[in-house]
Formats: C-alpha cells, sequence, structure tokens
C-alpha cells in the first residue's frame, strides 16, 4: 500500500533525525531554549552554546534571576542579542505570575515577548503534542517545491498558504514530531538552490519542482536590499594589561553590550592621536591592524584598526570608557562578534 505524504515523512524522520541534545527530553523548556537558539543560526554552531547555557541556567526560574551581563555573555557569538534579552524578559513575565513553567498553548505562548508564530506553534507541538503547525524557513522552502510555487516565499500570502497545506497534513498523534521532520527533511535533503538531494527525498514523487525539473529554482525570492556600507575605525587601547571597552546604548545595533572603541570613517594617525587624547589618554605608540568587516542584516561595516598603547591614564574621567584586566574579558564581558578580528590584541601581552 502506498504511503501517504505524512506516513513517508515520519517514517524517513524515525530513521534519519539528527541526535540534538533538546530533543527526545519531555522538557519545555529545552525546546524553547533551542528554539530561539536556532532562529538565524545553523544546528552545529547552537549546539555547544545550548549546552552550556543549559547548565548554567537550567530552569525558568534560574533565566527569570540572571543577571544580564552573565545571560549576555553565555550568548556571546550568537548574536541577535534581542533573543536573549526576550527569553528572559518572558522568563520573568511568568515567574511573576507565579509559574515556573511554559503555558502549553498557542494562545498564551504567543503573549510571551519574543515568542512569535512559529515558536509557539514550536513549543505546542514539541512539548505538548498540540496540534499546531511551524513554518520556518525550511518548511517554506519545502512546501514551496511540493506545491510549485512560483510567488514571492516572503510575503505573508505564502506563509498563510503554507500553515493551512501543512495544517491539513498535520498527524493528530505525532504532531510534535511531525513538524521536526519538515524542518529536518528542509535541513538535511531540500536545501537551497541546486545543493537539494532529491534522491534522497522520502517524498519526491509527490513534489511538483521535482516532476517539473525546477529544484533550483524554487522558491522563488526577492532580491535583498542592498546593505548600507559604514566606514569605521576600531581602537584596541591598551593600558598595559588594561584594555578600554565601552556600553553601546540600550536601543538600537547591538543595544547594550560592550565593544571595543569605535568610530565613524577611516581615522588618519593624527586623527587617532586628537581622538585618544580627547579621552584624556595620552598616546605612546600607533600601531595599524589588518582591515576587517562584519555584515549585520542591513549594513555592512568595513572596518580598519589601530592598537594604541597609551600611558598611565592622565585623568580618571574617560567618559564612557572601562579598562578591564584580559582575564576580565573572559568572564562578565560580552563583545559582539563584529569585534572578532580584533580579540586577540585584547589578550596578547604587550613587550
Amino acid at each position: 500500500m502506498k504511503k501517504t505524504f505524512t506516513e513517508a515523512l515520519l517514517a524517513w524522520y524515525d530513521a534519519n533525525k539528527r541526535d540534538l541534545p533538546w530533543r527526545d527530553q519531555n522538557n519545555p523548556y529545552y525546546t524553547w531554549i533551542s528554539e530561539i537558539m536556532l532562529q538565524q543560526t545553523r544546528v552545529e554552531t547552537v549546539r555547544p552554546y545550548f549546552l552550556r547555557f543549559i547548565s548554567e541556567l537550567p530552569d525558568i526560574d534560574a533565566l527569570a534571576v540572571c543577571p544580564e551581563e552573565k545571560l549576555l555573555k553565555l550568548w556571546e557569538g550568537l548574536g541577535y542579542y534581542s533573543r536573549a534579552r526576550n527569553l528572559q524578559k518572558a522568563a520573568q513575565t511568568l515567574t511573576a505570575a507565579g509559574n515556573s513553567r511554559l503555558p502549553d498553548k498557542y494562545e498564551e505562548l504567543i503573549k510571551l515577548p519574543g515568542i512569535g508564530d512559529y515558536t509557539a506553534g514550536a513549543i505546542a507541538s514539541i512539548a505538548y503534542g498540540k496540534p499546531c503547525v511551524a513554518v520556518d524557513g525550511n518548511v517554506l522552502r519545502v512546501w514551496a517545491r511540493l506545491s510549485g510555487y512560483r510567488k514571492n516565499i516572503a510575503a505573508q500570502e505564502a506563509k498563510k498558504e503554507a500553515k493551512k497545506a501543512m495544517q491539513e497534513r498535520l498527524p493528530e498523534k505525532r504532531p510534535g514530531d511531525y513538524n521536526q521532520a519538515l524542518m529536518e527533511l528542509g535541513a538535511l535533503v531540500c536545501l537551497p538552490k541546486n545543493q537539494a538531494r532529491c534522491g534522497e527525498c522520502p517524498v519526491r514523487t509527490l513534489c511538483k519542482a521535482c516532476e517539473e525539473d525546477v529544484v533550483p529554482q524554487l522558491p522563488v525570492k526577492q532580491p535583498p536590499k542592498e546593505r548600507k556600507i559604514e566606514k569605521r575605525t576600531v581602537f584596541v587601547i591598551r593600558d598595559g594589561d588594561l584594555t578600554a571597552v565601552r556600553k553601546r546604548p540600550d536601543k538600537g545595533l547591538l543595544a547594550g553590550l560592550y565593544e571595543l572603541p569605535n568610530e565613524s570613517g577611516w581615522y588618519t594617525k593624527k586623527q587617532t592621536e586628537e581622538y585618544i587624547r580627547s579621552l584624556g589618554l595620552l598616546p605612546l605608540q600607533i600601531t595599524p591592524l589588518p582591515e576587517a568587516e562584519h555584515i549585520f542584516s542591513h549594513i555592512e561595516w568595513k572596518m580598519r584598526g589601530c592598537l594604541v598603547r597609551v600611558a598611565a591614564r592622565e585623568r580618571t574621567d574617560t567618559g564612557s570608557l572601562q579598562f578591564i584586566h584580559r582575564g576580565q574579558r573572559a568572564e562578565g564581558f560580552a563583545i559582539p562578534s563584529a569585534f572578532q578580528a580584533y580579540e586577540k590584541y585584547i589578550k596578547e601581552e604587550l613587550s
């Protein structure tokens, strides 16, 4: 007897699903943390972060009271730090209401900070077995190819149609496995463009894109907007074993994180000297550092670095700067990955 789409998908999932630390734990907290971490981030990147996070913050109560600097340090390297802050806001919302467990209903989950349609559906189905679908980017790609959808996949209309189609196939007994199977299919087999492994797909006989030989062309995406290019000079200011950092504003790009001092534009040596003196510091030696770049979703930084050795500070008032020891860097200062190219100059000894 020929298997239905759902039967074939679940049979493939049972045989091929990856062994991931948040799976098969029957722990809604694990499901929640992993789903938030997996937004914009690859599974293999998330794995060690997840294990470290739950080791330090094993439940909602611990997350709710965690100092922000520790929270951001645990998140350091994952990017999109608002995700970590929203996790804590949601935990605090729950504990303030006397709850130490996530609600089991989609309608209640979606009210919590940082939990949208997809995450609410994922938690409700995976952790609680509720009949909800969870449509992420992988699932959208799978659906677009199965259905032969040729309109803009990023449009709300597409997401509504995908959700309706996947809901119709949702099994009563294994909704969580069904959602994870769709995600897994998109992550391992139904890959973007010409990377798709159609020969390994358990539902290829039901796929219109495969039938019409247009798999690499689907889904249809509008060209991304051009990123704004920003030139910046990054200053690694060293006073012996101390390095200057500053905290970014509480709102906007990289909100509330510590960073190496940096300014718009590419500074000349003279401009660098003037800038360092304006901070109340005496520049002794200025060494150019390699250029680097970092791409955000809408901005691209083109960076030039300077290692600046300074004398003992002329005054205690250095504005927003804070000087930290090399050991402190590892303990509690979450510095965004945008400055990763200059991290080694914080750690190395100066002769």
